[in-house]
């Protein structure tokens, strides 16, 4: 029997006082140090090193032979009586730690506030989770801004100017839009034109609509944002583009008040970073700055005290008792912490092994990179959003033969974006890529998720092409995408090919993990993964 998830475990701590919030932080941090060296790893080294001969034997047997919809349930703290002692402790404290999540409407603590469905032109180029947190937000920031006497509201990390624009337009707001981005300025400006058009012709009364005032400026530290937001408030009458040239070596008086400049709201929507950081300090440390709205996004990126080489203060940590509970996260925990519970949960067993498939196919190739390039390996190189491009293959296949069937109606689409296809069936090409665009990287030309090997060595091709003849059906199609992965990847990082490339012994290092102890018992592995050395 399947205990429950630990939800009652979930928010069990508190931070209603100081003492009760550094006791949290404390068993944060003493449950961190007594797992570091696996919370430290990062998942391509998961494999690559065998790091799964670390965790406890007795769990490793456990988990072995778990169906894969139970090990998607782990992050939410679900556990099994026959499980060991010891690895439903950890799974439990795990979630008892963890910061509540429960979603709350907006009225239930901003009974004021009112949110107006915005029209097609305003949520032009919105997808529906964004078009749900711009109304969602606007009408929070609006309401907030009422409560407290506001008159300006500065979008912080205003992107493309979606909630900017509609703070200026449906609630009639003077708004500072503030990016590093002069390239989002411009299509912040140009569409806040064309709204403005719009909504002037539907209007039977003249009214002055103003569009949002944008500013350019790469924001590092909370003194910049400051002295940014106190300059382009004081004049309410801009509504185009300011640059501010050398605005990080600006610092304001931020105890002096300005009394030129009125009471503002910063607000930011996936404000990233460091900048929600930034935000908060300046909201601590500037009078103007009546209230705060923001929600917060690559937690991952924050820069960490012992790890900062800047002389600007670090985004972790901010409070002193977060400090002197010697808190050290770490690049690889912080993204590790990014992982929703909830979004695992929610995947089909089908995405779920997908998903480990791809992690397999990069900590192969960072091999292959050690093995022929060490010198790129060194560099923590990025190679794009590979994982993606397979999916998306591995969906193009499956449209087509459910369309040669006539089988339309059971296709299962993992998000919105693969449900707009073109009239051959094929899907379209990402979206910042001009219509018909070939990106080329070194020799590989890419055609949306295809590839021409035009120019590469004819022999590098036939070795690809080898294989042995006896390996498992679903596996010599795992070892394929794979080498499509690899050759993808090679031409993402410029490198050239290899004749002697063994692509197959390395895969065989890694599919070890993912087959045997992944969603296939060892009774039914194909033979020539039950033989897999361990060096």
């Amino acid at each position: 029997m399947a205990a429950p998830p630990a939800s009652l475990g979930v928010g069990a701590r508190s931070c209603e006082t100081a003492e009760q919030t550094r006791e949290w932080m404390e068993a944060i941090a003493a449950f961190l140090g007594r797992h570091r060296p696996l919370l430290e790893a990062h998942v391509v080294n998961f494999f690559k090193d065998r790091l799964w001969d670390t965790v406890d034997a007795e769990w490793m047997d456990c988990l072995r032979g778990e169906p894969v919809e139970r090990l998607l349930m782990l992050p939410s703290g679900s556990v099994q009586d026959h499980w060991p002692s010891s690895l439903q402790e950890f799974i439990l404290t795990a979630r008892s730690l963890v910061l509540p999540r429960e979603q709350k409407s907006p009225q239930s603590f901003l009974p004021d506030s009112r949110v107006a469905s915005i029209g097609t032109v305003l949520a032009q180029g919105m997808n529906t989770k964004k078009k749900h947190e711009i109304e969602t937000l606007s009408a929070m920031v609006d309401a907030v801004a009422r409560s407290c006497g506001a008159k300006t509201v500065v979008d912080v990390g205003s992107g493309q100017g979606y909630l900017a624009q509609a703070l200026s337009f449906e609630y009639q707001l003077p708004v500072v839009a503030i990016d590093a981005s002069s390239h989002h300025a411009s299509v912040t400006n140009t569409r806040a034109e064309r709204i403005k058009k719009h909504y002037a012709a539907k209007c039977v009364e003249k009214q002055q609509f103003t569009v949002p005032r944008t500013v350019t400026c790469h924001v590092l530290s909370s003194d910049t944002l400051a002295a940014v937001t106190l300059d382009a408030c004081q004049d309410d009458h801009g509504q185009h583009v300011t640059k501010i040239n050398n605005c990080t070596e600006t610092s304001p008086q931020n105890g002096k008040p300005n009394y030129n400049v009125p009471q503002l709201v910063l607000a930011g929507l996936h404000a990233c970073g460091d900048l929600s950081v930034n935000m908060l300090r300046v909201f601590a440390s500037c009078e103007q700055v009546q209230a705060l709205v923001s929600v917060g996004c690559c937690y991952n990126l924050l820069s960490e005290d012992c790890y900062a080489d800047t002389d600007t203060c670090p985004g972790f940590p901010i409070s002193k008792a977060a400090k002197s509970s010697k808190l050290v996260l770490g690049k690889s925990i912080r993204d590790l912490a990014c992982q929703s519970a909830e979004r695992w949960r929610n995947l089909t067993k089908e995405m779920a092994l997908q998903n480990f498939d791809i992690h397999a196919f990069r900590a192969a190739f960072q091999m292959v990179l050690e093995k022929y390039f060490p010198e790129v390996s060194k560099l923590s190189p990025s190679i794009g959003r590979q994982g993606k491009a397979l999916r998306r293959q591995r969906l193009r296949k499956v449209v087509e033969s459910c369309l040669a069937v006539g089988k339309t109606d059971d296709l299962s689409y993992s998000n919105p974006k693969e449900q707009t296809m073109n009239t051959d069936g094929s899907l379209p090409t990402e979206p910042t890529d001009p219509e018909g665009a070939v990106r080329c990287c070194s020799s590989v030309q890419f055609i949306g998720d295809t590839y021409s090997t035009s120019g590469v060595d004819d022999s590098f091709i036939s070795k690809f092409n080898e294989g042995p003849s006896d390996i498992h059906l679903d596996e010599c199609h795992k070892f394929t995408l794979f080498k499509d992965f690899t050759t993808s990847a090679f031409g993402r990082l410029g490198c050239g090919f290899i004749e002697d490339l063994h692509l197959f012994e390395i895969w065989k290092s890694v599919q070890h993990f993912t087959v045997s102890l992944i969603g296939m018992p060892s009774s039914i592995m194909p033979s020539c993964y039950r033989m897999v050395p361990r060096s």
